[in-house]
């Protein structure tokens, strides 16, 4: 049995060998240049200066303290989820799901924000922080259950859990959850002690973007530094290797689909006790889509995670401003965004062929010597 794990372990580092090539290094740099200059080239298209454009787009986001706050909200839920996605694709779990899984841990924290009362903020925020991430590691538990057990694709899974979680909380809100007198969509007010305190004073920069931070350490001894962490990497860099080498597989990708859709919970919880305060329909704003994209950008790396979390966080932050500045549509920042998922798709796809290609040179050359 030692010589079998000893034979996963080759197999896993030599992949993670290939992956870190300096092509793969750079590759995000290269694919945020790349989406900036074609979205230079709508914007010019459109009759207006890119340079001006952009200009306003990094001053709405980092020109004063309140668009730095502001930059560093938006950052807050788009870091959390996109470290849980990357969890999922490090098992190789093509998860969609982060929508649903934020909408659901919003949910679960919104209820215990409500019907748990008269304890201090120092108890009811960790509260809120377990209830948030229990509502979204059921929702991403579904999917990875259905995959382990019954080999049903998670890709279409967690897209219609997507939609069951929206209809469900606009369903709570619209009877069982509503407000009084009830002429809104909304939930009432969580506790004030449940509430994530300001950490920027004149701003409304809450505690979950420390939460965020903290999240990135505890990804990091997860995955790299604690043997479950190792279990869902070799799952997910070779499956049938990890499983030669003893460790169960369907067990470690529904382990990693409910981390993934925990941490997508505490971002939910993160949008309401931190900026919300009550349940409102549709609260997330696509923060689950958008940590699709942050994911995949920064390489599935917790620093990665994090350096692409501000930079969506200030695309979404800097493109109102850019927009009234410059007359330059907010809806250019979102073909940005897709132009720089296809570009690391892209590079994700050159590099496979490239080891392809790297990996038939000495078979192309041994066969030649026997010509």
């Amino acid at each position: 049995m030692k010589e079998e794990i000893n034979i996963s372990r080759l197999n896993i580092k030599k992949r993670q060998k290939e992956n870190k090539s300096v092509f793969g290094i750079f590759a995000p740099f290269i694919a945020v240049v790349l989406a900036l200059l074609v979205g230079a080239l709508i914007i010019a298209m459109a009759g207006a200066s890119p340079l001006y454009a952009y200009q306003w787009l990094l001053y709405g986001a980092f020109g004063s303290l309140n668009s730095f706050s502001e930059t560093l909200i938006k950052t807050t839920p788009l870091l959390i989820s996109g470290l849980g996605l990357a969890i999922a694709f490090r098992s190789n779990m093509i998860s969609i799901g982060a929508e649903g899984q934020i909408i659901m841990g919003g949910l679960f924290a919104t209820l215990a924000g409500l019907y748990i009362t008269g304890l201090p903020a120092v108890v009811m925020i960790p509260l809120l922080i377990i209830a948030g991430f229990i509502g979204g590691a059921i929702w991403g538990a579904i999917p990875g259950l259905l995959k382990a057990k019954l080999g049903v694709s998670e890709i279409i899974n967690t897209i219609m859990l997507n939609y069951i979680a929206l209809y469900f909380v606009n369903y709570l809100l619209d009877i069982p959850l509503r407000e009084p007198p009830g002429y809104f969509p909304q939930s009432a007010q969580i506790v004030k002690e449940a509430w994530l305190p300001v950490i920027l004073p004149g701003t409304r920069l809450h505690a979950g973007f420390l939460l965020g931070l903290l999240l990135v350490v505890a990804y990091y001894f997860l995955m790299f530094r604690l043997p479950l962490g190792y279990k869902i990497r070799a799952v997910g860099l070779n499956p049938h290797a990890a499983r030669y080498g003893g460790i169960n597989v369907e067990r470690n990708m529904v382990i990693a689909m409910a981390l993934s859709g925990g941490l997508a919970g505490i971002a939910g919880m993160s949008e309401i006790a931190g900026v919300q305060h009550r349940l409102l329909g549709a609260f997330s704003s696509g923060y689950g889509f958008d940590a699709i994209a942050v994911a995949l950008l920064g390489k599935l790396h917790p620093l990665g995670v994090l350096a692409s979390a501000l930079f969506f966080g200030a695309l979404r932050v800097g493109a109102n401003s850019m927009q009234r500045a410059a007359q330059v549509p907010a809806s250019v920042v979102y073909v940005i965004q897709g132009l720089v998922v296809i570009f690391v798709l892209t590079d994700t796809f050159l590099q496979k062929h490239m080891v392809s290609w790297r990996k038939s040179r000495p078979a192309k050359k041994t066969s030649g010597e026997e010509a």
